[in-house]
């Protein structure tokens, strides 16, 4: 049922839109599809920093970049605009769903009004956006979907509690998202990285301490920039990165106890 799917392995003049595009990967993604020839359509609340993107994307592919300026913990607000887009810019090939952040702290100092716009952004925003973008692929009878979810979503460590939680749950709706959708056509990829050198970290002081004792294990952000555009076509359920992390995951699953000990230790505790 994925036939079409290869029809998107040549990104030239295919629209790829991405939410968060205007720092981090989501920034990283848009200027690689751009460069392979793609239309791009770049989402985010920073519109300044969205309009340096797009130009950026314009002098590398020298076609076109459009810029919404879009809030993904607002649902009206996704209905609204990604409706414009579809009706004026036209049917997106593929979804990038790279909106999110982090908080890492111990749960039961744990600030439940952000916890619960973490919820909103990393989890609801991320549905609401996949389910305006899906009708309009299974209308087309192709597309991929690329969720930006975690290492973090499939091994929980101390004081990632609630990042955890919605990385879990994105990667849970991913799953039985791709077995709905491979019928109609359309493929949903989980992008499960680890801690990147991006300013995902910056959000917050203590997210940025977080992240200066983990940055010897930290990710080029390129390299999963290319693993993510290089599965643009094709049927991948999973990217993990870095891949040893995969088989970390899968010698918890096998030894939970002896995995509990580990993600507890001084390595994974670090936050």
């Amino acid at each position: 049922m994925l036939t079409r799917l290869r029809e998107l392995r040549d990104l030239n003049g295919k629209l790829v839109l991405i939410t968060g595009a205007s720092s981090g990967l989501g920034k990283l993604v848009a200027y690689e599809v751009a460069a392979r020839g793609a239309n791009v359509v770049l989402c985010a609340r920073n519109l300044k920093a969205l309009r340096k993107v797009a130009d950026k994307c314009k002098e590398i592919s020298q076609t076109d970049a459009y810029v919404v300026e879009l809030d993904v913990s607002d649902p009206d607000a996704i209905d609204r605009q990604l409706t414009h887009v579809l009706q004026d810019i036209g049917s997106v090939d593929i979804l990038v769903n790279s909106a999110g952040f982090g908080i890492f702290e111990s749960f039961q100092k744990f600030d439940m009004d952000k916890a619960e716009n973490m919820f909103r952004v990393n989890v609801l925003g991320l549905m609401y956006v996949t389910q305006k973008i899906a009708q309009q692929m299974i209308d087309s009878g192709r597309g991929q979907i690329f969720n930006i979810a975690s290492v973090a979503g499939k091994i929980a460590t101390p004081k990632s509690t609630i990042y955890s939680a919605t990385k879990f749950a994105v990667i849970g709706f991913s799953n039985a998202l791709r077995l709905e959708l491979r019928p109609l056509g359309i493929q949903v990829t989980t992008v499960n990285p680890g801690p990147m050198d991006t300013n995902f970290f910056k959000r917050s002081e203590t997210s940025s301490k977080y992240f200066e004792s983990v940055k010897f294990l930290a990710l080029s952000p390129e390299k999963v920039t290319h693993q993510i555009t290089n599965a643009m076509g094709y049927p991948r359920r999973e990217i993990n990165a870095p891949a040893y992390m995969e088989a970390i995951h899968r010698g918890y699953e096998l030894f939970p106890k002896l995995g509990d000990r580990l993600a507890s230790s001084s390595l994974f505790n670090r936050k």
